[in-house]
């Protein structure tokens, strides 16, 4: 089975490569003056998006041409996380949810089989032409709620979100900003702490979907990086019931669903060719997929966070909670019990 979004679209013609170059420069020379925070840990700075969020500047202008140029039908699937929250496992297991089956792991990483729209897709000056792809159209971004095209909340179409414990979170996306140039755990801490990360604040960009899913939960369902650790089984039963595509009994029978979370498990996935020795095409970079896999255990900031930076990260959490409803995880809040 070939994967279900080929990153291979039909070539533009003169006009409309010209075109679409266009767009592009006029939203890099847009974003040039956007306001602007230093990260020692790579060679660029974030840029603030005018909506509010920080993100390198290839992502800030890929995320306006998305907002301008991508129609979403009733029929897609928006999967969305922060950075760093279960990106790579959420992929697998719903890609395999779909198409009942994971064989296409063998051959290509989650990644190539569910690109991310603004570093895979809507990139190097292209506007790709979407509409010939099959329903249900599976779409990744971790592009905030605030800042998706208009014609995602319009279309009712099917909205998956996964959150993760930010102390998890942003441990996770410091060893994977180290691969890169090494990063004092001091400053990387300052600057998540401050909203300054990819993609973040991290705690607007939960509460960004959060309150979505309060408000149409039929449209968004909100998961926790926790909970589908625990019961792996019953978030995927529960994520293709909403995606309509429910197990039914006699696929449960035969372990349908359960081959699904044994080959989608982190270290089976790991463990493949594909993602030892492979790579995946984001941006103007190429990337070992290896890097998309650590450790990917629930607590580990034990392992890196100071008592005080765990409370600092803490006690944010709960002051930008309170009052939304949104009741995390008991293992969110445990360095403050302690």
């Amino acid at each position: 089975m070939a994967p279900s979004f080929p990153l291979s679209f039909a070539p533009q013609s003169a006009d409309e490569a010209t075109a679409h170059k266009e767009i592009y420069d006029q939203l890099r020379q847009a974003v040039e003056t956007f306001p602007t925070a230093p990260n020692s840990s790579t060679s660029f700075t974030y840029s603030r998006h005018p909506d509010g969020w920080y993100t390198f500047p290839e992502g800030v202008v890929s995320a306006m041409v998305i907002k301008s140029h991508l129609t979403a039908r009733t029929t897609d699937i928006f999967m969305v996380t922060f950075p760093k929250s279960g990106t790579t496992w959420l992929k697998a297991l719903l890609h395999s949810a779909l198409h009942r089956r994971a064989d296409d792991l063998a051959a290509h990483s989650p990644h190539q089989l569910v690109p991310f729209l603004e570093t895979q897709v809507f990139i190097k000056d292209r506007i790709p032409d979407l509409s010939s792809l099959p329903a249900p159209r599976l779409l990744m971004t971790h592009i905030p709620s605030q800042s998706l095209p208009d014609s995602v909340a319009d279309s009712s179409c099917k909205v998956v979100y996964l959150c993760r414990d930010p102390k998890d979170c942003f441990i996770s996306l410091w060893h994977f900003l180290n691969r890169f140039r090494p990063w004092d755990i001091n400053e990387a801490h300052r600057n998540f702490c401050d909203g300054v990360s990819l993609f973040g604040p991290y705690w607007e960009h939960v509460l960004g979907y959060w309150r979505w899913h309060v408000k149409r939960p039929s449209q968004v369902l909100f998961l926790t990086y926790e909970e589908l650790t625990t019961d792996t089984l019953g978030q995927l039963r529960r994520l293709a019931e909403f995606v309509g595509r429910p197990f039914m009994v006699k696929e449960q029978e035969i372990g349908v669903d359960r081959k699904i979370v044994e080959a989608c498990a982190m270290e089976s996935l790991s463990r493949l060719e594909v993602n030892q020795s492979g790579t995946t095409d984001m941006v103007d970079k190429t990337y070992a997929n290896n890097i998309f896999f650590r450790r990917g255990v629930v607590g580990d900031w034990r392992n890196h966070l100071t008592p005080e930076m765990a409370w600092r990260i803490d006690e944010i959490t709960e002051i930008k909670f309170k009052g939304s409803g949104l009741l995390l995880h008991p293992q969110f809040l445990q360095a403050k019990r302690e």
